[in-house]
């Protein structure tokens, strides 16, 4: 398939500036096989059937932007993930003098710099800061700033409401570079109605990395390739999908993040078991998915990766029925933005 297979139009005032107040107001598009449903989150409950399981991901975000200088020049710098080495990652903007061997003062850090590993034509480059890991963590504190994408703007800076705003209510196990959107929406009023609706729930990790923010520049997507990202299931949460799979449950995966490590450590048979390690998963149409059965989702970037793992979930011109059926009622759109629920095609 081509990249322009994945476009559309949508109106800039569609796109969300901020969160629903509360996180539960925000609207859920029921995508059925047969049709289009307009609900509210509070709604879910309702949508799924006692015996279901939910899996969130716990990733939480870190303050992951941070400014450098290399003589006058100053430097961007997004972390995106940390190597077995102790570098780390990164994205660079305006870093033409940033080559390897030469290092980078970080802005804020009280002296802590950066050595230049490598680079990449992509932007992104390794970096060696020279100090440990605690101070590191500590230094990131004072330092840096979360990551929010261009597409919410922020003249003034940062704010501590931001800063409450882009996490989630699972978030627990540091590490990503974006929120894991599609779970923005929960709060304990949802949970309560889903336990008493007899919805399970279970957690997994897969942390955000700043290749999120690329935009996909082949023609031919089989010529993209994802940036690594860092993923875990625990024992508990493989035996829960087990166990809901055996007894004729569904899996509801809550983002596509969830999706993606699930589908990347379940076996051919949709199976589960305990995994650790990094997945690439470019999910696209044609796609045969081994584990998830229903995706709860946000409204996504037009050409973007997302955009086309919930067309290869749901259908592509399904999901092009749902997105103009959004953008005509007026829902919000992207990281802020309102959700949809899925049901696989």
């Amino acid at each position: 398939m081509n990249l322009a297979d994945f476009d559309y139009h949508l109106p800039p005032e569609r796109i969300a500036a901020e969160p629903a107040r509360p996180r539960h107001a925000a609207r859920l598009l029921h995508v059925r096989g047969d049709g289009l449903d307009d609900r509210t989150i509070l709604d879910l409950p309702a949508l799924l059937a006692p015996g279901d399981l939910l899996v969130v991901n716990d990733t939480r975000v870190i303050p992951a932007q941070l400014t450098g200088r290399r003589g006058d020049a100053r430097i961007g710098i997004t972390l995106d993930r940390p190597l077995a080495d102790g570098t780390w990652r990164v994205l660079l903007r305006n870093a033409r003098r940033a080559r390897p061997g030469e290092t980078i003062a970080i802005d804020g850090a009280g002296g802590i710099a950066a050595e230049v590993i490598d680079r990449a034509p992509d932007g992104s480059a390794t970096l060696r800061f020279d100090c440990d890991a605690e101070t590191f963590r500590a230094m990131l504190d004072r330092a840096a700033s979360l990551a929010l994408p261009p597409y919410i703007p922020r003249p003034a800076g940062i704010s501590e409401q931001d800063r409450q705003d882009y996490q989630t209510m699972f978030a627990a196990e540091e590490g990503a570079v974006a929120a894991p959107t599609a779970g923005l929406h929960f709060t304990e009023t949802v949970l309560a109605a889903l336990a008493e609706r007899g919805v399970g729930l279970a957690t997994v990790t897969l942390h955000v990395g700043a290749g999120t923010f690329l935009p996909v520049r082949e023609d031919q997507l089989e010529r993209h390739k994802l940036h690594a990202e860092r993923g875990l299931i625990g024992p508990e949460t493989a035996a829960l999908v087990n166990a809901t799979r055996a007894r004729g449950g569904r899996i509801v995966a809550v983002g596509t993040t969830s999706l993606r490590v699930l589908e990347t450590a379940a076996a051919d048979d949709g199976t589960l078991a305990p995994w650790h390690g990094e997945t690439e998963l470019f999910i696209t149409p044609g796609y045969r998915f081994k584990l998830v059965d229903r995706l709860m989702t946000n409204f996504h970037l037009p050409k973007s990766t997302l955009l086309m793992l919930v067309a290869a979930f749901a259908g592509l011109e399904r999901m092009r029925a749902a997105y103009a059926h959004a953008i005509a009622r007026g829902y919000r759109f992207y990281s802020y933005g309102d959700a949809s629920l899925l049901e696989r095609a």
